[in-house]
């Protein structure tokens, strides 16, 4: 039983100093309440059993000298184990007030102008990520599993990877991941260096699919991996990328209008603000969150309804942060003016429109907050997920309306909200009326499916299916690992080729029997392949399967003479021996006329790269291009089909410098299926080198043996590193096979 080994850039605790002594304070936020909940359910809950401690490695906000009182006096209070790392201040004001917030955060977050690219930055970034892996890799023992969270900590799953190959590596990601055009913006060797640390994990995780497309994106155009919808294959591994949206301790807060002193508090503003409706809002002080965005709506509201005047207040709640950073400073104040002025415009003197509060909020008080609100008005210009919103919607009780950006990614959860956009300030300021005149039971219903939602998806579940599905990549990596075909291994197939009666053997042309070609009307089998394959056919127990992308009357010009089974365009269309050639899917080729020009479009801007057309195949080569040119111009191209295609009956696939466009359903699994099923051998083999060959090696892999050419990481058995090798291994499949198979025999 292993141990679960969470790293964050701050531990969960912050200490105070006070003329009294030393405070410890808790950390609040939604990685901190997770954890809390999975570790007081351990004793309850099977899967919160299955690791036999918890560590957390973090940084501390104080000197190392003040941690060590701190715990000495046994204020520091924790159900897990703590491993402190005390950076030095001025590496880590560079590392976390310069790179991380000056630099990915705003990047992320869509405000490119605010970034500050500083070289100083990044190398502190780097070398604080480096005192992790310091950290980690001095308690770390086999059999561990690995929690990296967030932006500060990019580096450092690949630095782990590099000191613990076999490790169990996760990376959440808090925040956005943006689209490729906004992240190519940073620097090269930083945007890289950010990418292939992330990919030193196993599973990195996004709380949404938009995030999640933007990384396998950006990880495409710029380390150049390959990638089969989420699963990214870099340097022989399988990296899976998927979304978990973080859950909130629903329970909690639906248990907390039960709790006296908060009902106590509800009441108290209740009392206050009789007769009245209360919006409310709570942010951290930061220029993602849109304040002044917000402020100028509300004061836009009581220009258009006037009629609500005296009968609304606005309670907004500005949580301080990053007071150390200059800007952050001079926004606090822009706020406080602009508050002051909606107020001196509108207020009355029975009457204040505006409540503006600089300050932290107990739990308590944001519940009550919560539970009194008749509007929540939630509306950042950019945010990772916001959990303030499924707080809100998780305390109301019997009534309560949320109006949500569209810019964060909670909206894709939470869509019986209000949704708006942020910099609509008129939209929101409509919002807000539309809002404060719902009628109660539309209220309740567009409550109950958000709740039932938050309830089913919440904190445990969020961390639970992490955690499930870094062990199941963990699981599908060990068996994709590459496995080079031994010599033993060759035996054992010689000697169940020998006893067969009836053997089938499924080869692929082009990178497997035929070495690739500029031109693939150059790939014309050799005088050696003809004979290697009529040598194969002689023995009548052997049924030779050739299942090719080729078109059909290609595979008959050259291997039509041949005693063999040939399927033709991935399984398009088929011929058994000594037959016609059979169509498995008729169709309309109307959809070509689509497809074609866009293809033309990229082959005039790609020099180099053509068009082959089959019967019921569009393909774009760019084998013959610049090689980093053609992998730019094939990642366009591709997401231009991929919409294009969107609710058809086509499907995209990405190749060996290839992409194709054929009809869903049509793949050499299906086709090789139907005709192992025809010819029922009780041997297979079958030998692959490319994308198309995976979903061949995944139908057989319990049927007989799967080979694939080639390097990267494979569905496939066993391994043969290169086309060369493929000629050599067959021709020890042609009688006489006895001396060796008697080897085997005895071994055996």
């Amino acid at each position: 039983m292993g141990r679960l080994i969470i790293i964050s850039n701050r531990l969960p605790f912050s200490i105070d100093k006070t003329g009294e002594g030393l405070i410890v304070r808790q950390s609040s936020g939604g990685l901190v309440s997770a954890l809390k909940s999975f570790f007081e359910r351990r004793g309850t809950d099977s899967f919160a059993n299955q690791y036999s401690e918890e560590i957390w490695v973090g940084s501390v906000d104080s000197t190392e000298e003040d941690w060590r009182s701190a715990e000495a006096e046994g204020l520091i209070d924790a159900d897990f184990i703590i491993e402190p790392i005390f950076p030095p201040p001025a590496l880590y004001n560079g590392y976390y007030t310069g790179f991380s917030n000056s630099a990915i955060w705003p990047l992320f977050h869509y405000f490119p102008t605010l970034v500050e690219y500083k070289k100083e930055y990044f190398e502190a970034y780097l070398k604080v990520n480096q005192l992790f892996a310091d950290k980690i890799a001095s308690i770390y023992e086999p059999g561990d599993v690995i929690w990296v969270h967030d932006y500060q900590l990019m580096l450092l799953p690949n630095m782990l990877r590099q000191r613990m190959p076999e490790a169990s590596i996760g990376f959440f990601l808090h925040i956005p991941f943006p689209s490729y055009e906004i992240f190519r913006l940073m620097p090269s060797d930083w945007k890289r260096a950010l990418l292939e640390g992330l990919l030193g994990a196993d599973l990195v995780g996004f709380h949404t699919y938009d995030y999640v497309q933007h990384f396998v994106q950006s990880a495409k155009m710029i380390v150049k991996v390959e990638s089969q919808f989420n699963t990214i294959y870099y340097n022989n591994r399988v990296v899976k990328a998927d979304q978990f949206p973080i859950g909130i301790d629903y329970e909690k807060f639906r248990d907390a209008s039960l709790d006296e002193t908060v009902v106590g508090i509800s009441s108290a503003l209740e009392e206050k603000f009789y007769d009245q409706k209360i919006l409310f809002s709570v942010d951290r002080l930061d220029y993602t969150k849109g304040l002044e965005h917000r402020l100028e709506s509300f004061e836009i509201f009581l220009a258009l309804y006037p009629e609500w005047r005296e009968r609304v207040v606005f309670i907004l709640n500005v949580i301080p942060s990053r007071d150390s950073i200059p800007t952050y400073n001079e926004r606090r104040k822009l706020i406080e003016e602009r508050v002051s002025t909606i107020n001196g415009k509108y207020s009355t003197l029975q009457w204040q429109p505006l409540i503006y509060r600089y300050n932290h909020l107990s739990f308590d008080e944001l519940c009550a907050l919560y539970q009194v609100a008749d509007v929540a008005l939630i509306t950042p210009l950019r945010d990772g997920m916001n959990l303030v919103a499924k707080e809100y919607i998780a305390s109301c009780i019997d009534k309560g309306v949320l109006i949500l950006s569209e810019l964060t990614g909670a909206a894709s959860e939470l869509n019986e909200a209000l949704i708006v956009n942020p910099t609509d300030t008129t939209e929101v300021a409509n919002a807000i009326n539309q809002a404060l005149i719902m009628p109660l039971m539309e209220q309740r219903s567009r409550l109950s499916y958000m709740q039932r939602r938050l309830a089913e998806y919440d904190v445990l579940r969020w961390l639970k299916d992490f955690l499930e599905q870094l062990s199941a990549s963990k699981k599908d990596q060990d068996a994709l690992r590459i496995n080079i075909l031994k010599e033993e291994t060759i035996q054992e197939m010689l000697y169940q080729y020998s006893q067969a009666n009836k053997r089938s053997l499924l080869l692929d042309y082009d990178g497997t029997l035929a070495p690739f070609q500029k031109i693939p009307s150059m790939a014309a089998p050799s005088t050696e392949l003809l004979q290697l394959l009529d040598d194969l056919t002689i023995d009548p127990a052997n049924e030779v399967v050739i299942i090719s992308g080729r078109d059909m009357n290609t595979l008959d010009k050259w291997l039509g003479h041949l005693p063999v089974n040939m399927i033709a365009e991935h399984g398009a269309c088929i011929k058994h021996k000594g037959e016609k050639w059979k169509e498995v899917i008729t169709m309309s080729t109307e959809w070509k006329e689509q497809v074609r020009p866009l293809m033309q479009l990229f082959v005039d801007r790609c020099a180099g790269s053509f068009i082959e057309e089959k019967k019921s195949t569009l393909a774009w080569h760019y084998r013959n291009t610049y090689p980093e040119l053609g992998f730019m111009r094939s990642r366009e191209l591709r997401n231009s089909l991929l919409q294009l295609t969107a609710n058809t009956s086509l499907q995209v696939i990405d190749g060996n410098r290839v992409l194709e466009v054929r009809m869903v359903g049509v793949d050499k699994g299906a086709s090789s299926i139907q005709m192992i099923n025809y010819l029922n051998p009780d041997f297979i083999l079958c030998i692959g080198d490319d994308t198309t060959d995976e979903d061949m090696f995944r139908a057989l892999s319990d049927r007989g043996y799967t080979i694939k050419v080639g390097r990267g990481n494979t569905a496939a058995q066993h391994t043969l590193l290169s086309q060369r090798e493929v000629y050599p291994f067959l021709r020890r499949f042609i009688l006489p096979v006895k001396t060796e198979f008697y080897n085997y025999s005895k071994i055996g």
